[in-house]
């Protein structure tokens, strides 16, 4: 940072400034003194100038009010800045709080204890509490709206300090005799506080200051100390929290009398005298710290006593009190900020963000890019790149460190200009000085540097990359110290690699120097680091080798090498600006002697400015350079000034006699939107005096004066101007001076060229005028010109326009373009119905097809895709489209319109179609069908997915599989013994999957005769058909044996239940035949209850007969059967009523009798009802009842 003096303001009547503070919100200043004085000023910058911004800009007081109200001398003033209120306290302990109103500050509250003085009064960071203390020891806390929160006496202490924690839960009390005591927010002692700045300091001492920066802006690194403890002999220490073990302390070697941090908690400003002995007399200075304790500035102030110190609030300007006056200093804060291709890089923090926010502003299309870096210290920028500094992440593994890198606690990230990381180095000295050229970064600590030769991957060709793990080793990056003398061979250098796997590099970081780097700078072809005793260090690049020493008798702040490397600028600690010659001019090739050189360009021993804090060479002109001085901008030639310009900008770049400057005070004040505004471009004089005279006497004056004072710039200004008014020699010969082909190419098109206004056209077109350049071609009916001035555009709704509005017919391949470029225009934007439009007039097949995907409009994606010819190769595409949606026969015809089966086949499999994809696959004689079918079934059967295998068979129509399968089920779900209607449902099921066989194998006999033979001889080829190919007989012939034995199992029971005891035993009795499906205990169990309660005693001793001979019992079980026999037949005999219908007619003339599936009774009659499905029979009379047939459950016909 640099800082100056730049306003002084006098208090009326001399009297003398006790304190002073600005609040950081609305900008007043409250300044109070003896005799009960007490100001608001505020100073306002009144201009209409967009470019004096900051700064720059001329500041007055708009404000500047006494308050009356104090007699004594006020010694206590603090802002509220939530509430707009000003507290102030005198000698006499009279405290009035003030408010604004309309403009003016009036008295609000009054408050005097009369017993002792207040000696501090402090706002919570909310604005909610005030807390005052007192001589005595009296501690008050009170709201806002005056009310008194609690009182304290502190007995037997003296009271002169206390401050707020930023979370209000805290409060530290000063003491008189310099200790600090730790009390919570409701008044109770914690614990006093460890003053580590102050061990072996002996006699009296005060607290000069506490503050404590609440956070509001955000920290500069993550834990950052933010409390400052000062006491007046200078010693002090700045802490994380209260209770810091580990403070980081000062000695300012001055006596103290006021500090304060800025509002961003990164500077702490330590007001007070320090004494000068060689002229024995106290000078009053301000110094300034990092939170770190390091050293920033310090700024002399004239002046007896300076009592107070407080910044403004956006951290520009410093207000100090010194006798009866207010000085005022500006501040040029070290910004992390860098310029590269158009895009301003800067930094700031956030009070919600750990990390600092890095914005890559791209000022060329007002882009921003926002990357959040951890810990970082410093950005620099060259060319189209920039490098960020940054410590380390403890916590993140280095994945792209080297592994023989050790632990390294920093890291170089090579960014391009909208902050994509491009390379990243990690290194283990502090770079505190960064520079980069167009091929080296180089990073400096206090005692060594470290080179890095970057390469970056547009340029690197393949051979170059097999290379670079090999140069990689060979030292593209290097570390020397900075006592060595390098000869710039590769011996006697670090490689960085080497340094770190053996202990050689331990003792080149760690060996210390009694004179540390202070600054650097390079350029492609040389290296400059300054000293702190004024020794500057010429290296050569790219291999390092020490050429030269330099000593000054002042300490560098600030290098900068010219264009040539010839002249080296040094901006030293106290802003004063002097140059160096590296090189001896009379070399610099313009034939002049040595002697006339130097006297032509200036003599820089001789040269010296004051107060200079920023200063930028000319990329294109080793005599040419810009710097800042205050609030001015000075451009030099040649070491001439011209006039100054007022501005308080940073300069970005000076080239092409144009110089770029940031108004970053500006920015930073809303870094999250920055303006154009800000961004300001200052032509120098060469430049404005050419464009004068071209305008205001000529080109031929204008071209002699550029020949006295060659510059491309100034050769290309002419040649516009010439161009401008067709003067097509001398811009031939401008063009030719400033080296532009396409000029030149552009000014022999235009000789070529007949016509006066065609050419006017041209000019106008080439200077980017295009609206009036097409009304010029209009006007000379040359409508195909503007047309194509427009495709060259890329203004396609213009073309367009063009197109439609000429006489005759328009291109139609010319329309056809048109359309579809604003088809893209819209689709780029993802306005899909706008597109489509477009596309359908420019009949883009593909791009609609795009669109109608996009709209999800599969209609029109349908309809689209019937309109195509066959083989277009579109359709693949809407095949796959409709794939992804779900939509298999629109992809299958897709598919198939374009020759593709196979695919067609993939989508039904994918989509699960499975009996699509068996057609298909049939229809086209593939033969991959089979196999995937079953690769997909044995998946399923492996998830145990047996049902949907089987509804995967069935919709492949191979209904054989997935009856197999079926059967399966019911057999093991028959064996649980659970529910039997269950068991029937499924035997049921797979019966049909058989009838499904039986039906399908018929069909495909009948397809293959197409009717050359009878039904009869198909039918018969069909089940011969099947005999042949089905192994599985017993499913095939009895697919209906499990539902009827379940069928005939429920019937009985439910018989049985409803007292329908003779129907039950018959229907039981049926049950015999099916000894294979149902166990024979259960058969045989359930007949001897239906016989029994039918009284047919004769079948039930059967029954019993059969079931204690069953081999399946256990000799307990068929005891229990025994002892049951014998209880029943000792009572009845074991003989039948009546004779069983069943024995004597189960047999008819033609064998076996068919069973009614609804009674369970035999059929003897010749008429009786027939299942289509199932072909099992019943008594008309008995079906009529029902609508669905009982066994399998189809509609009745």
């Amino acid at each position: 940072m640099f800082i100056y003096l730049s306003k002084k303001i006098a208090i009326p009547n001399s009297i003398r400034l006790k304190c002073v503070s600005w609040n950081k919100d609305q900008g007043f200043i409250a300044c109070g003194g003896e005799e009960g004085l007490l100001k608001v000023l505020k100073l306002e910058t009144q201009t209409d100038d967009a470019k004096l911004k900051g700064l720059a800009a001329p500041s007055n007081l708009s404000m500047n009010q006494t308050l009356e109200g104090h007699s004594g001398a006020v010694q206590v003033v603090t802002w509220n800045e939530q509430y707009q209120k000003l507290t102030t306290s005198d000698q006499n302990g009279l405290i009035i709080v003030w408010m604004l109103y309309k403009g003016s500050w009036y008295e609000e509250m009054i408050n005097n204890r009369n017993k002792s003085v207040v000696r501090s009064m402090s706002w919570n960071a909310d604005g909610q509490k005030i807390c005052i203390v007192y001589e005595d020891g009296a501690v008050i806390v009170g709201s806002v709206d005056g009310n008194r929160i609690w009182g304290k006496e502190l007995k037997g202490i003296q009271l002169a300090h206390v401050a707020w924690s930023p979370d209000s839960k805290v409060l530290l009390f000063g003491m008189a005799n310099g200790e600090i005591h730790i009390y919570d927010n409701q008044g109770n002692f914690i614990v006093k506080m460890t003053i580590s700045c102050l061990i072996n300091v002996t006699g009296a001492i005060s607290i000069a200051g506490i503050h404590w920066y609440p956070g509001t802006e955000g920290y500069i690194e993550p834990d950052c100390p933010c409390l400052a403890v000062i006491f007046d002999n200078g010693r002090g220490q700045i802490m994380r929290y209260e209770n810091d073990e580990n403070p980081v302390l000062l000695d300012t070697q001055m006596n103290v009398a006021s500090i304060q941090w800025n509002h961003y908690g990164s500077v702490l400003a330590v007001a007070g005298c320090q004494k000068n002995i060689s002229l024995d007399k106290e000078v009053n200075t301000v110094q300034f710290y990092t939170p770190f304790g390091e050293h920033l500035r310090t700024l002399k102030v004239p002046g007896k006593q300076m009592t107070a110190v407080s910044w403004e609030g956006g951290g520009l300007r410093i207000g100090l009190a010194v006798d009866s006056f207010i000085y005022f200093a500006n501040i040029r804060p070290d910004y992390k900020w860098g310029y590269c291709s158009n895009t301003v890089v800067y930094a700031y923090t956030r009070p919600d963000r750990l990390e600092y926010s890095v914005v890559f502003w791209d000022t060329k299309n007002n882009e921003k890019f926002v990357k959040y870096v951890k810990s970082l210290m410093s950005i620099t920028t060259c060319g189209d790149f920039c490098i960020l500094a940054t410590k380390a992440d403890d916590n993140q593994p280095q994945e792209d460190a080297e592994p023989e890198s050790g632990n390294a606690t920093y890291v170089l990230v090579l960014c391009n200009s909208i902050g994509t990381p491009l390379d990243s180095k990690y290194i283990d000295i502090d770079p505190l000085f960064v520079t980069m050229t167009k091929t080296h970064v180089i990073a400096a600590s206090k005692e060594a540097f470290y080179t890095w030769q970057y390469r970056v991957a547009k340029k690197l060709t393949a051979l170059e990359i097999n290379q670079v793990a090999k140069t990689r080793k060979e030292g593209r990056e290097r570390v020397y110290h900075i006592d060595d003398t390098p000869t710039g061979t590769t011996d006697g250098t670090f490689d960085f690699a080497k340094a770190f796997a053996f202990t050689d590099f331990q003792p080149l970081i760690s060996k210390a120097t009694r004179d540390p780097i202070c600054c650097i700078t390079a350029t492609d072809k040389t290296l400059i680091v300054g000293r702190e005793s004024g020794l500057i260090q010429r290296y050569s690049l790219p291999n390092v080798g020490l050429l030269q020493k330099y000593t000054l008798n002042y300490r560098a702040y600030q290098l900068s090498l010219n264009c040539n490397s010839s002249r080296l600028a040094i901006i030293d600690i106290a802003g004063v600006l002097t140059f160096l010659d590296l090189e001896s001019r009379s070399s610099s090739g313009d034939g002049l002697a040595g002697e006339q050189a130097t006297a032509a360009a200036g003599d820089p021993s001789k040269f010296e400015r004051k107060d200079v804090w920023d200063m930028k060479w000319a990329n294109d002109n080793p005599d040419l350079f810009a710097m800042m001085e205050k609030t001015r901008m000075y451009v030099f030639r040649n070491l001439d000034p011209e006039e100054p310009i007022q501005t308080s900008g940073y300069i970005c770049n000076f080239e092409d006699l144009e110089i770029k400057s940031v108004l970053l005070d500006e920015i930073m004040k809303d870094p999250e939107r920055p303006n154009k505004d800000y961004l300001i471009n200052f032509e120098i004089r060469s430049l404005r005096d050419s464009r004068a005279l071209i305008e205001k006497v000529g080109i031929e004056d204008a071209s002699q004066f550029i020949e006295d004072n060659p510059h491309p710039r100034l050769w290309r200004l002419l040649a516009e101007a010439a161009l401008q008014k067709l003067d097509l020699k001398t811009a031939e010969q401008a063009f030719v001076r400033c080296k532009d082909y396409q000029g030149i190419e552009f000014v022999k098109r235009l000789g070529n060229l007949q016509s006066e206004s065609m050419k006017q056209a041209e000019v106008v077109a080439y200077f980017g005028r295009f609206e009036e350049a097409e009304r010029m071609y209009l006007d000379m009916d040359r409508r195909d010109l503007a047309i194509s001035l427009r495709m060259k555009l890329g203004d396609w709704f213009r073309v367009l326009q063009l197109l439609k509005t000429g006489s005759g017919d328009a291109d139609d391949a010319l329309l056809e373009q048109a359309y579809n470029a604003i088809g893209d225009y819209f689709a780029d934007r993802q306005k899909w119905v706008n597109a489509v439009q477009y596309y359908l007039q420019g009949r883009n097949q593909e791009r609609l097809a795009e669109c109608y995907y996009m709209l999800e409009d599969y209609d029109g994606l349908e309809r689209l895709a019937n309109s195509l010819p066959e083989n277009h190769k579109l359709l693949p595409d809407i095949g796959q489209m409709f794939v992804t949606v779900g939509m298999c026969e629109q992809a299958v015809n897709a598919y198939l319109k374009c020759s593709q089966p196979k695919a067609a086949v993939e989508a039904c499999v994918h989509l699960n179609q499975w009996n699509k994809a068996v057609e298909l696959a049939k229809d086209h004689n593939m033969k991959e069908i089979g196999p995937l079918l079953a690769k997909y079934a044995s998946h399923l059967l492996e998830k145990n997915k047996r049902l949907e295998a089987v509804e995967l068979y069935r919709k492949a129509h191979h209904f054989l599989d997935a009856a197999r399968l079926m059967f399966k089920i019911a057999d093991e779900e028959a064996k649980k013994r659970t529910r039997p209607l269950r068991v029937k449902k499924l035997y049921v099921l797979a019966a049909l999957l058989v009838e499904n066989y039986h039906e399908q194998m018929k069909t495909s006999q009948q397809s293959k005769a197409k009717g050359k033979k009878s039904e009869a001889t198909s039918a018969l080829a069909g089940l011969l058909e099947e005999d042949a190919s089905s192994t599985d007989n017993r499913i095939v012939d009895n697919a209906w044996r499990g539902a009827e034995a379940y069928h005939f199992f429920l019937l009985a029971q439910r018989q049985l239940y409803d007292g329908n005891v003779d129907s039950a035993m018959k229907t039981a009795l049926h049950l015999r035949d099916y000894e294979d499906i149902i166990p024979a205990v259960e058969i045989y169990s359930l007949l001897a209850i239906c016989s029994s309660a039918n009284r047919a005693f004769g079948t039930c001793s059967r029954a019993f007969i059969k079931l204690e001979s069953l081999e399946s019992l256990s000799p307990e079980q068929r005891q229990s059967y025994e002892d049951l026999a014998l209880e029943i037949f000792t009572k009845y005999p074991p003989k039948d009523n009546r004779k069983s219908e069943l024995d004597s007619i189960s047999e008819g003339v033609d064998g076996k009798l068919p069973t009614c599936i609804v009674t369970g009774r035999i059929i003897s009659e010749y008429q009786f009802w027939m299942c289509s499905t199932c072909k099992h029979c019943a008594m008309e009379q008995d079906i009529s009842r029902h609508n669905f047939c009982p066994l399998c459950h189809s509609t009745l016909t």
